[in-house]
C-alpha cells in the first residue's frame, strides 16, 4: 500500500515534468494508452460477450478515466501538486459521508469544509480555474467509485476495468496524436509520460490487487486517506512546491475526517478503489 501511494505520486510529479513541453493533454493521453495497455493485459476482457447492460458503465467508466486524468493533470500545472490531489480526494470522501446520519461523520464533513476554505483562501491571485479543475476532478473520482461498483457486479475480474481504460485510450488517440504532432515531444519528455504511466497506472493496479489479498478493504480505504500527504511531500522534493503551515495542517485535517469516516463505517460498505 506503501509502494502503490508513493507511485502513484510520483507518477504525477513526473508527469509535471513534462507540462512544458507536450502539455498535460499530451501526458493524459500517453498515460491513457499505458494504462490501456497494462488493464487490457490484465484483464483481457472478452469485449463480443458484453450486453448492453454491461456496456453502458464501461462506456460511463470510461468517459470517467477521460476526464478525472486531465482535470486532475491540469490542475496540477495551474495550482500544484499537494493542493490539487487533496481537493481531488474530496470525491471519495464525499461518497463515504453520503447518506450517513452520523454525528462523527457530520463533524468530519465540517472540518473538512473548514479545510477546504483554508486551503484556497480566496484571493486576487487564487487561481479559481485550477480549484475548479481539481473539485471536478474529486466529481470523476466519486463517479469512478459508483460506476467500479456497478461494473464489478455485472463484470468478472478486471474485464470492466479494462475495457473502460481501453475505450478511453481509443478517446485519446486523435487528441493525443494531434497535440504531440503540434508539440513534438523530447526524449526526457517522453521519458517522463511513460514513467507517469507506469508509476500512476500499471504499479498502483497491481500493488492494489495484491494488498487487497492481504489486508480487509476497509483498512485500504483508510491507508488511502495519506495520499494527500504523499503529494504535498512529492510536490515539495520533486517539484520543489512549498506550502505553508496552514495548507499542511488544512490537508491533515481533510486526511484525519476520510480515515475517521472510513473507520467508522461498516467493512463492506467502504470502497475507495485504485485510480487508473
Amino acid at each position: 500500500m506503501l509502494g502503490s501511494g508513493l507511485s502513484n505520486q510520483v507518477g504525477a510529479a513526473v508527469a509535471a515534468l513534462a507540462f512544458p513541453v507536450i502539455g498535460p493533454v499530451g501526458v493524459v493521453a500517453v498515460r491513457q494508452w499505458v494504462a490501456a495497455g497494462v488493464l487490457w493485459a490484465a484483464g483481457k476482457p472478452r469485449l463480443r460477450s458484453f450486453t448492453a447492460a454491461q456496456w453502458w458503465p464501461v462506456l460511463g467508466l470510461a468517459l470517467v478515466f477521460a476526464v478525472m486524468n486531465l482535470s486532475l493533470y491540469t490542475a496540477i500545472d495551474r495550482v500544484g501538486l499537494g493542493l490539487a490531489v487533496t481537493l481531488e480526494f474530496l470525491g471519495p470522501l464525499t461518497v463515504a459521508l453520503t447518506g450517513s446520519r452520523r454525528r462523527i461523520d457530520a463533524l468530519c464533513a465540517l472540518a473538512a469544509a473548514a479545510a477546504v476554505a483554508v486551503l484556497t483562501r480566496p484571493s486576487p491571485s487564487t487561481d479559481y480555474l485550477g480549484i475548479g479543475l481539481a473539485l471536478l476532478a474529486a466529481v470523476c473520482w466519486s463517479c469512478y467509485i459508483l460506476l467500479n461498483r456497478t461494473v464489478g457486479r455485472r463484470l468478472p475480474g478486471a474485464e470492466g476495468s479494462a475495457a473502460a481504460a481501453a475505450v478511453s485510450g481509443a478517446l485519446y488517440l486523435p487528441v493525443g496524436a494531434l497535440v504531440l504532432w503540434q508539440h513534438p515531444p523530447t526524449p526526457a519528455a517522453l521519458v517522463c509520460a511513460l514513467a507517469a504511466g507506469v508509476l500512476s497506472s500499471a504499479v498502483p493496479f497491481l500493488s492494489d490487487l495484491l494488498a487487497l489479498r492481504r489486508v480487509p478493504a476497509h483498512f485500504f480505504g483508510v491507508f488511502m486517506s495519506v495520499n494527500p500527504v504523499f503529494a504535498a511531500l512529492v510536490g515539495l522534493i520533486v517539484l520543489h512546491q512549498h506550502l505553508d503551515t496552514a495548507a499542511w495542517a488544512a490537508i491533515l485535517v481533510i486526511v484525519g475526517a476520510n480515515a475517521i469516516a472510513v473507520t467508522a463505517a461498516s467493512p463492506t460498505s467502504t470502497e475507495s478503489g485504485s485510480v487508473v
